[in-house]
């Protein structure tokens, strides 16, 4: 019974809402112990649906349930001690809606109907709002609502695009369920026009939750006004969600013999981000916005390496799995940050391994990590997406590309810099209290990264070269 991973978190998301905000802090850990350990189960036996016309195992949805189990489970550990610190007004709102955002992120990876996965990707927007909203300031409710808005209409015009394929399939007289995995089998027979229309309108709304530029501008703000778990959440999982919405609809192309199309839009659009991240990283005054536009840079090294497929296509899923590890340990730590300056701007933020030496170990592990040094993941996946680039004969995009990320880096290293061993005006003689619950996760989430660069099992290898030769990708 497949479906009993979602089922799960939503029942304890309903009881959350009901119960004091001690026994939700416990339900939220444990919930997260159950779905993590069911994940693993699913990996192993890999069970059939209940109803397989809508719901199905993929290679893909299996990476993205892995990689949300284990990040939600973490940051749930993260959480129960955060919010005995934070004092966040209607407690119960905030676990039950993560409870209820990992339902839906979890029915997202294991959806197999075009149409299910739509209402799949569209309920996160729903359960993550309130994450968003929680302080309940002005500045809070201006990001929410750019986000459901924007997100919404990127979402209506994915829903335009999904009819379009079904479309498609009337024009090509094809008779098969309306899944990903039978349209795929069926691409050949799909009218090629408007199986074309239909990923243009879907990339854009999948794309506009994924944070690709120039959809991209409901994600700083966001990320600005979330917790620090909701924002882990948001940049670790929520975008790898509509990714794989993209993912899936790609698949179908380079089945149909158009993954030349769709993947110069992938590319195309990876490069905007890339450059747009560029663009803001190096003149941005807020530390957390910085980790958004970082998480913009790499939605793009992700949609560039997927466009240009072959070895790229393994670059791209090795960064997205990177990207989910790393940057959820640098949003908890950001939480961790500004519980000891009471800051979110750069320039009030100095003197971090005096004031906060087990939170700057993690910080500067995790700046280390995102900004592609070996031997951490995101360097690995770089510099095969780098190789398939060139192998590929897209020489121009590959140095925008190797460009590009250099002026993130450069970007990055002052900021981190200045926070790490930059003046501030206060006394920092004594450090801050730093408690395990708050540090550990991130600790774990950073050596589970470097332990996929020295040894990785083979049944995840196995399952990372079948994402990636579904999409004509692989050595």
């Amino acid at each position: 019974m497949l479906e009993i991973i979602f089922l799960i978190p939503f029942v304890a998301a309903l009881a959350v809402f009901f119960l004091p905000a001690t026994a939700g802090r416990v339900l939220l850990v444990l919930t997260g112990i159950i779905h993590l350990l069911m994940t693993i189960m699913v990996w192993t036996i890999r069970p059939e649906a209940i109803f397989p016309d809508y719901f199905a195992l993929s290679a893909a949805g299996l990476l993205s349930l892995i990689v949300i189990s284990l990040l939600f489970f973490l940051i749930s550990v993260y959480t129960a001690e955060y919010l005995k610190q934070s004092h966040i007004r209607q407690e119960n709102i905030f676990t039950g809606s993560m409870l209820l955002f990992l339902s839906t992120m979890t029915m997202v990876t294991i959806s197999d109907h075009i149409m299910v996965m739509w209402i799949a990707i569209e309920a996160t927007t729903l359960t993550s709002a309130p994450l968003i909203f929680t302080h309940k300031t002005s500045t809070a409710l201006e990001a929410t609502w750019k986000y459901v808005l924007i997100c919404s209409v990127g979402i209506a015009m994915a829903l335009l695009g999904s009819v379009l394929i079904t479309l498609a399939m009337d024009v090509g007289h094809v008779k098969t369920a309306v899944s990903f995995s039978a349209l795929t089998e069926a691409a050949k027979q799909l009218d090629p026009t408007w199986l074309k229309a239909g990923f243009v309108f879907i990339f854009v709304g999948y794309g506009t939750k994924m944070g690709l530029a120039p959809m991209h501008t409901w994600l700083p703000d966001a990320h600005s006004e979330a917790p620090s778990p909701a924002s882990a959440l948001l940049s670790g999982v929520l975008l790898n969600c509509a990714y794989l919405g993209i993912f899936k609809t790609n698949k179908i192309m380079v089945a149909a013999g158009l993954g030349d199309f769709s993947g110069t839009i992938l590319m195309v659009f990876g490069l905007m981000s890339i450059l747009a991240a560029a663009t803001f990283i190096i003149k941005q005054t807020e530390y957390k916005r910085m980790l958004a536009y970082s998480s913009i840079e790499n939605m793009g090294i992700i949609a560039f390496g997927t466009g240009i497929g072959g070895i790229g296509a393994y670059g791209a899923i090795l960064c997205l799995i990177h990207h989910s590890l790393i940057k959820s340990s640098l949003f908890l730590t950001s939480g961790n940050i500004h519980s000891g300056y009471h800051s979110w701007f750069i320039d009030k933020i100095g003197q971090l391994p005096a004031r906060m030496p087990k939170t700057f170990v993690a910080f500067f592990a995790g700046f280390a990590a995102i900004a592609g040094f070996p031997p951490f993941g995101l360097f690995i996946g770089e510099l095969l997406i780098i190789v398939g680039a060139f192998r590929a004969g897209h020489y121009t995009m590959a140095a925008i590309f190797m460009l590009s990320l250099c002026f993130i880096f450069a970007g990055l290293s002052n900021q981190v810099f200045k926070m790490s061993f930059g003046d501030v005006s206060e006394d920092i003689t004594s450090p801050t209290p730093e408690k395990a619950c708050l540090v550990w996760p991130q600790y774990a989430l950073l050596l589970t990264s470097l332990a996929l660069c020295v040894w990785m099992p083979d049944i995840l290898y196995q399952t990372i070269m079948a994402a990636a030769a579904a999409m004509g990708g692989g050595f």
